[in-house]
């Protein structure tokens, strides 16, 4: 099974690979239906809804628990009505804070790095794991988008992307990774279009929203491979953030070039 398990790390996400390659390609244009034209496109732009966002100091990991904790209420509240009124599933995520990830957490091996942010697709559990390197800046937009995009992998899982990226072929590690840029892309551009939908926030202007935008996203190229070139995440940010629609996020139909 392909992983829907993603773990954040200072700027870049991290995630394992599984899966067993076919003989059938399943290189650009993908063909799944389910992936290329799923119902949640045809659904309009995210409700309007206002989410103020917690104070939160540096280097205090009980406040940014709480943060995370607010951020995820506020994607509850959108998601819920924007999925409910289109008759597509809802369920709400189950949320863990822990200061270790115990290494099988899951059934997968979790590294140990300082700060990570996991979902696990089976339980339908966000789990976060707070370290210095997420904690000493606070006072930007990072946290409140990590929160967002990694909503967004249980968005995929409720409209059934994550069960089509499962089953969707590829007969080359290569295709894997194209694949898998387009799931993580996609939630780039979730969280860019829920941020869209509760903006202004409070306390925010557009120079913060920019700062977002043009984070030092990493071109490491093991990161690249697997979540998309600098500009691929600036491209999909924009496009959510301007529409504030999940409709502008359909990755599976984009060109390779676009998801690279």
């Amino acid at each position: 099974m392909k992983l829907l398990m993603f773990a954040a790390l200072t700027g870049a996400l991290m995630m394992p690979l599984a899966g067993t390659a076919t003989a059938q390609a399943a290189a650009y244009p993908v063909k799944s239906s389910q992936l290329t034209a799923n119902p949640l496109y045809k659904a309009g732009a995210l409700p309007t809804t206002t989410c103020a966002e917690p104070s939160l100091k540096p280097n205090n990991r009980k406040q940014a628990r709480a943060y995370l904790d607010a951020v995820i209420a506020c994607l509850e509240t959108t998601w819920e009505q924007h999925l409910t009124n289109a008759g597509l599933t809802y369920r709400p995520v189950k949320v863990r804070h822990m200061d270790r990830i115990p290494k099988k957490w899951c059934g997968y091996d979790i590294e140990k790095l300082n700060s990570q942010s996991w979902y696990c697709d089976s339980t339908e559990t966000l789990v976060f794991q707070l370290g210095k390197d997420w904690l000493d800046e606070a006072d930007d937009l990072w946290l409140f988008e990590t929160a967002a995009s990694m909503y967004g992998y249980h968005v995929q899982k409720l409209v059934g992307i994550a069960k089509a990226y499962d089953k969707l072929p590829y007969d080359k590690k290569t295709e894997l990774y194209e694949q898998q840029r387009r799931v993580s892309l996609q939630n780039e551009c979730f969280a860019a279009a829920f941020i869209k939908s509760v903006w202004p926030i409070e306390g925010r202007n557009l120079s913060d929203w920019n700062a977002l935008v043009n984070f030092r996203w990493s071109e490491d190229p093991a990161e690249v491979r697997e979540f998309g070139s600098r500009a691929a995440v600036r491209h999909w940010l924009k496009r959510g953030f301007t529409a504030g629609d999940p409709g502008s996020c359909n990755t599976w139909s984009a060109p390779s070039s676009k998801v690279a």
